[in-house]
């Protein structure tokens, strides 16, 4: 029955448009379809006696003409009473009230259940029905969008529409609930006006009746033009129709395929969809014979559908019965498309859903069997005691069991699903997975670990001497300690790899990070757990991955650190790299303290100028300075060129590079103070050799000073002298950079002025920094007097204007290092004598003359090796930095040392 049709998940559209036979009362069981064959009498037939329920007295209950499955449309304990049914419906009714619905039409012998709000059109349905004239017009409209009730066109409806039956009304005081029961096709033929009457007001005291009627005259249609009724008079109440009929048709044998083949498609979309079944049986159980009869088979079979408003309009207004037919076809086969996909995807949703439950039930008894046996217990349960595992190798101190034990427990009472247990959990973990009292076993053999150190750098030996006191200090202490220390050097030098070589003779473990351009203070210090993604800092990440107290960590580009709202990394690092303070490093995360006292902590930095001077107090620093001609030559031979053999897949039949091609490549290719350019250009020599080994089948190529340029074209420097033979009022100075040193020509040229005594003036070009501004003048004051103490006759200065330049204008030059060679470049023009021959300088000159020491000994004494030169002059206080050189850097020049420019002045201006 259709409650318990209504009870089931029915697509909307079948809601709308379709309602059986069987949603009537008992009273109309016996009610059977009426064949096309039967023809009443028009206006002989007798009209039923209808019951009209007051609006005072109905039942209020509110019934949704789009039901959900707990609110049927009709519940037999309402207060609502059927209305007998006429047996024969006339022929010929023209004038009905106008019943506009959207979308979905109603087919001949289909029910649609409507509710009706507006009040002018609910009082001409109640005077309808008093009048025992219970008929309406169900007509579509053309927008599907339209919510109007009553229409105010008749070109707002298709002109063709269903003639129906009000078989059940309920009045709901504001509004009206109708079951109609269409018949049979009708159209629009005419606009008839008719005033509304009046509401009636119920009076007290009122009681159900039932208003017997007796058969009523003929229709009469009223036309009036009244003014009180305003808007009302333009909109379709009511209309006069005419009957559609079909066009007569033969069965032919067309005609029964297509009726066939519309059977057949129904009986498909019933298998595919049960919803279908119980309704088309209702459907059927009163009509034998509509299978039969193409032209309600066409109906039903459209009804069946949720096709558009134009396709299903195009059958009701269809008369050719075969073309109508097809149309119904039409649609059922896109319906049956349509299920078939829904089908589809349902059994696919289905398989998905069933192996999903099937995995979790086995899962979930799988859990319980394991947890009955023994074999498992609760995922808290698990989660503790791996912490409780991890702790019984550990050595915790006092302060971290107390914070462990606490989270602990806390964790025993948390919801394994809350989030505060997973902000427990993790916190737990990394407290658990730091080595607390676990340490590496350190290398304490002083001759195993110089032998580490040699087979992986050449050079060094400031580096290699300090790890090994490193050593020997633990090795007399007995115990494992930590050290600060900063390696300083240009780049590719081997600071960071000689880090690892380190850590390898150390026998210690190796972490490495970088602290170029970080400004989160976060980064090195942790977050607090409060933030999502919250972790500890780098050092505690360091101790988690070596999984010892003691590793070695490397911390590059300790000079390069930047700064931002976060904080100031470096002043972070203060507590890190203390001596006396990391042995209880607090890291925002734990929040626990953590030993850092045994970490040996290895910094790289290019220049320590911009390293802030309390964290440059903290730290050991080692100058690591480039490397002289001939060391490059043994790093290449040693470590570059079985490096890149490896790399290339060559090996010495294949290319054989000359001491004399590697010489070339070091003078003209590659002066940088590191040999990280060198590798490149080995690479790059290697790599043409193979294409040559590969393509050219050539073998045993040999690569001397002659063919160089065809591997590595043109040579880069020529020479780093700009003057053969230095020419008077041009001298040689020493400068030092952060890629090491570098020769520094200073250029001087006198312009006599018009008169004499007015000269003087000095004129600076060349990039210069202030500092060598400041230079230039104590030397140009300087050069005056000592000038007028060597020789009074000499009036030079007086008589001249001056231009200073230095070289290379686009690079920026600073520092005070150059006063001796600005004086010794003035004196030479002054005087009109060049300086000694392959004679270079440096040294910072006071007003009074003195000569201060100056930094970068190393760096520019390789400097002046590599252009040439055989005389330096240094600083007098500089002696102890030029001992410290090895032999190889001190061989092949001849160094002087000044304290005073007086000796200056004799050495670079002497016969000899």
């Amino acid at each position: 029955m259709l409650p318990r049709l209504l009870a089931r998940p029915l697509p909307n559209h079948f809601l709308t448009s379709i309602r059986s036979l069987s949603s009537i009362r008992p009273t109309f069981s016996n009610l059977s379809l009426v064949p096309p064959s039967a023809k009443p009498r028009p206006f002989l037939c007798t009209l039923p006696q209808l019951k009209y329920v007051a609006p005072s007295i109905i039942n209020p209950k509110y019934f949704s003409t789009n039901p959900t499955e707990d609110e049927p449309i009709f519940d037999p304990e309402d207060g609502m009473t059927s209305v007998p049914s006429t047996v024969t419906v006339p022929d010929v009714w023209p004038v009905v009230p106008i019943i506009a619905v959207n979308r979905h039409p109603v087919f001949p012998k289909f029910i649609k259940i409507i509710e009706v709000n507006d009040r002018n059109m609910m009082e001409i349905v109640r005077r309808k029905v008093k009048l025992n004239q219970p008929y309406c017009g169900i007509f579509v409209k053309k927008n599907d969008e339209n919510a109007d009730e009553v229409v105010q066109d008749m070109d707002d409806l298709y002109p063709t529409g269903t003639f129906a039956q009000i078989v059940e009304l309920q009045d709901l005081g504001s509004r009206l609930r109708m079951v109609l029961m269409a018949h049979r096709r009708i159209k629009l033929t005419e606009h008839v006006k008719e005033l509304p009457v009046p509401p009636r007001v119920p009076k007290e005291g009122d009681t159900p009746a039932l208003i017997k009627m007796e058969p009523p005259p003929d229709p009469e249609v009223i036309s009036v033009a009244d003014e009180t009724m305003g808007n009302n008079g333009d909109r379709v109440f009511l209309a006069e129709t005419e009957n559609v009929k079909h066009d007569p048709f033969e069965t032919s044998e067309e005609v029964k395929a297509m009726t066939q083949e519309v059977i057949k498609t129904i009986r498909d979309i019933i298998a595919l969809n049960p919803l279908y079944r119980d309704s088309l049986q209702q459907m059927l159980q009163f009509g034998q014979r509509v299978v039969d009869n193409p032209v309600y088979l066409s109906d039903l079979g459209a009804a069946l559908t949720g096709g558009e408003t134009t396709e299903l309009m195009a059958v009701i207004e269809e008369k050719d019965v075969p073309n109508r037919l097809m149309l119904s076809l039409n649609l059922l086969k896109k319906e049956y498309e349509l299920s078939k996909l829904q089908q589809k995807i349902g059994k696919e949703v289905e398989e998905k859903v069933k192996v999903t439950q099937r995995k979790y039930m086995l899962g979930e008894q799988l859990k319980v069997i394991k947890k009955e046996l023994g074999m498992e217990k609760d995922d808290t349960e698990t989660i503790i005691e791996k912490y409780m595992k991890r702790l019984e190798e550990l050595t915790v101190p006092e302060a971290a069991k107390t914070v462990i034990d606490e989270e602990i427990n806390k964790l025993r009472f948390l919801d394994a699903h809350s989030s505060e247990f997973s902000v427990t959990r993790n916190y737990l973990d990394w407290l658990t997975v730091i080595p607390w009292g676990i340490a590496s076993e350190e290398n304490l053999d002083l001759q195993k670990a110089r032998t580490v150190l040699d087979d992986d750098h050449y050079g060094l030996d400031d580096v290699k001497k300090r790890i090994l006191e490193f050593i020997a200090v633990s090795q007399l202490k007995g115990s494992v300690q930590g050290k600060i220390i900063c390696l300083a050097g240009p780049p590719g030098v081997g600071k960071t790899s000689i880090a690892k070589s380190i850590a390898n003779s150390l026998n210690r473990n190796f972490f490495r990070f970088s602290v170029g351009g970080l400004s989160d203070v976060a980064e090195l210090k942790g977050h607090r757990r409060t933030y999502i993604g919250a972790m500890p800092g780098k050092a505690v990440q360091a101790l988690k991955k070596t999984k010892s107290e003691n590793p070695l960590i490397l911390i590059d580009e300790i000079d390069k650190m930047g700064r931002g709202y976060q904080g100031d990394p470096s002043a972070a690092l203060l507590e890190m790299l203390d001596p006396e303070q990391n042995n209880g490093f607090m890291d925002h995360y734990l929040d626990v303290p953590v030993d850092l006292s045994k970490v040996l902590f290895l910094c790289t930095a290019n220049v320590l100028d911009t390293i802030p001077d309390p964290l440059r107090d903290r730290m050991e620093i080692i100058n690591i300075s480039g490397y002289v001609a001939e060391e490059k030559l043994a790093i290449a031979e040693k470590y570059l060129i079985p490096q890149v053999e490896e790399l290339t897949g060559l090996n010495k039949s294949h290319i054989n590079l000359s001491a004399e091609g590697l010489n070339t490549l070091i003078k003209f290719y590659c002066r940088e103070s590191g040999v990280r350019s060198l590798r490149k250009q080995i690479e790059k020599i290697y790599r043409k050799v193979a294409y040559k080994v590969v393509h050219d089948k050539e073998d045993g190529i040999s690569i001397n000073e002659e063919n160089l340029s065809d591997y590595v074209g043109k040579p880069i420097f020529t020479s780093e002298k700009m003057y053969p033979d230095t020419p008077a009022g041009v001298a040689l100075g020493l400068a030092w950079t952060s890629m090491g040193g570098s020769t520094l020509y200073i250029e001087t040229l006198g312009q006599k002025v018009k008169e004499a005594g007015s000269g003087g003036a000095l004129e600076i070009t060349g990039n210069l920094g202030d500092v060598m501004k400041e230079s230039i003048k104590i030397a140009g004051t300087f050069a005056r007097v000592f000038l007028e103490k060597k020789e009074d006759a000499n009036s030079y200065f007086a008589d001249h204007k001056f231009h200073l330049h230095v070289p290379e204008g686009a690079t920026p030059k600073d520092g005070p290092s150059a006063g001796v060679t600005i004086v010794t470049a003035l004196l030479s023009l002054a005087c009109d004598k060049p300086i000694k021959k392959d004679l270079a300088m440096t040294g910072e000159l006071s007003l009074r003359g003195k000569v201060l020491p100056v930094g970068g000994i190393k760096e520019k004494v390789i400097a002046a090796k590599r252009a040439g030169v055989t005389t330096v002059i240094l600083p007098a206080d500089n002696r102890k930095d030029f001992d410290d050189l090895s032999d190889l850097i001190k061989s092949d020049v001849e160094v002087h040392f000044a304290e005073n420019y007086d000796e200056v002045y004799k050495i670079a201006f002497s016969e000899e």
